[in-house]
Formats: structure tokens, C-alpha cells, sequence
């Protein structure tokens, strides 16, 4: 496995890489959700190539940017038991050189549901993930839908400026009791890990609603609120019923409409969704 810090050794080793090359961008701290997305790019490349970066444009004042959780070599390591043949991990200066001012609008759906309470984010993020597409020229490039706005918006991005891959989203790994797996979780603790699958019992109701014929977004978001506030240790940011490619909320469930959370317990926001009926 090679490691690279620079976008010039990287760009080289890329040029030696034969076949097709499938890309696992990253923020480090690897868990099961990140491993699952190496396995399907192993499954469907010849090379993977994993890139290790905690973004800074992405993150608002007053987030966890310096405290974002961060274990180099323990994420090298997985990734070289998973066969993962190129890491880039470069640094901030090396990601955005002195004087660099241009960044990628990523439109009205990054207003939406987590646009609105990160103003900023998403335009942080299509901007660093352009410059790993244009870095590491992957055939494909795997993301996570537990971040369904974050994926429906760099399909956009990828499309919108004719970037010549595939984005491809992998289903969202979870615990045992229904938590979406993510870095942020190491925060929690025991009382604030267990109060935490509030998300997904509230996710779980409303698909169970759907299922048995509720189309009223206004009744399932109410009933996901509801079930938010039953829990003291949670506080709810928002609660939405969206179509999966826009994010625009509906009135009326359609096919493929995902429920959105948002919810903060303690100092750790968690994200999930889940696709209804």
C-alpha cells in the first residue's frame, strides 16, 4: 500500500495504477460504515484508493473541527488489511495553497435541511470533493446514504460538471440496536449512546406508518418529533420527509422519499435516514 502527502506523488502513483480505480473519500476514523464503502469499491475495481482528510472548509465556526476524533495509524492499518492500494492523506496547506479562493456553489439543495443549519458546509464539501475527483481521476466513488443530502449533491456536482464517473451510494451500516454507525458517536457517552437510538426508533415508526398507509408527510414528521421529544437527552433540529434526488420536502410520500433527522444529544448532532414505504 502506498501513502502519499502530496497531490504531485499522488498524481504519479496514480499514472502507474492499471484497471479501473474506485475511491473511498474519507475524514479518518475508520469504522464499519468507511470499511463497507472499500469492499464494494474492491468488489467493483481493479485498484481502491482511499483518501484520509478532516476538511476544514467544511466545518462552521464553533463545530468540532480541532476535536474532530483522528487515528492516522490505525486507519492506515485497516485500510492495508482491506487492500486498499493508494492513500492520499494530505494536509490542509497541501489541499488549499496559499492565495486559493475559489470555491463550488453547490446550489439551492444545499440550503435544505442541513444547509440550513450549517450554512456553508455543503459548498465545503463539493469544493474538496472536485479537487479528489480532479486529483485522483476515479472511475467511481463511494459515499455513504447515511449522508443522503451530502450524496444526492455530489451526484449533482458530478453531473453538473461533467465529471466522467460513477457515484455510487452504499447502504447505511448500523448497530445492532438500530444507530447509524459514525465517527461522531465516540462522543457519546454511556447514558447520551444509549438515549441515541432515539434516531432510529423515530425513523423506524415513521416507515412502519407509511408502510400501513399514512401519505401525510405533516403526520409522519409529527409522529418522528414526537418520538425525539420522548427522549430528555435529545433535542430535535429537524424532521423532514423529502424526495431523494432534490432533498425538496413533500407534501404526500412518493416513491423513494426518505425521512430525515437532525438531532443533537448533549454536544454531538447525529444525522440518519431512512427510505419509507
Amino acid at each position: 500500500m502506498k501513502v502519499l502527502d502530496t497531490i504531485d506523488s499522488f498524481r504519479a502513483a496514480r499514472a502507474e495504477a492499471r484497471g479501473s480505480l474506485g475511491l473511498v473519500p474519507t475524514m479518518g476514523y475508520l469504522h464499519r460504515g468507511h470499511m463497507s464503502l472499500v469492499d464494494r469499491a474492491s468488489a467493483e475495481n481493479d485498484v481502491v484508493a482511499a483518501s484520509i482528510f478532516v476538511n476544514p472548509t467544511q466545518f462552521g465556526p464553533g463545530e468540532d473541527f480541532a476535536s474532530y476524533p483522528r487515528d492516522l495509524d490505525r486507519d492506515l492499518k485497516m485500510l492495508e488489511e482491506a487492500g486498499v492500494g493508494l492513500v492520499f492523506t494530505p494536509t490542509p496547506e497541501e489541499m488549499y495553497r496559499p492565495g486559493a479562493e475559489t470555491r463550488i456553489d453547490p446550489g439551492p439543495i444545499a440550503a435544505l435541511h442541513e444547509g440550513a443549519s450549517r450554512p456553508g458546509h455543503f459548498g465545503g464539501v463539493v469544493t474538496v470533493v472536485a479537487k479528489l475527483f480532479h486529483i485522483v481521476k476515479p472511475d467511481r466513488a463511494y459515499f455513504g446514504q447515511k449522508d443522503a443530502q451530502q450524496l444526492a449533491i455530489i451526484r449533482r456536482m458530478a453531473r453538473d460538471l461533467d465529471f466522467d464517473l460513477d457515484v455510487v451510494g452504499v447502504p447505511t451500516v448500523r448497530e445492532a440496536d438500530g444507530l447509524a454507525i459514525s465517527s461522531r458517536n465516540i462522543y457519546l457517552d454511556p447514558d447520551q449512546r444509549h438515549a441515541a437510538t432515539i434516531l432510529w426508533k423515530a425513523l423506524d415508526a415513521a416507515r412502519s406508518l407509511c408502510r400501513d398507509g399514512v401519505r401525510s408527510c405533516s403526520e409522519l414528521k409529527a409522529e418522528m418529533a414526537h418520538i425525539i421529544g420522548e427522549e430528555p437527552l435529545a433535542r430535535l433540529d429537524y424532521a423532514a420527509i423529502a424526495h431523494p434526488d432534490t432533498l425538496e420536502d413533500l407534501a404526500t410520500v412518493e416513491d423513494g422519499a426518505l425521512a430525515l433527522l437532525a438531532v443533537q444529544i448533549g454536544k454531538t448532532r447525529l444525522i440518519d435516514n431512512l427510505p419509507l414505504c
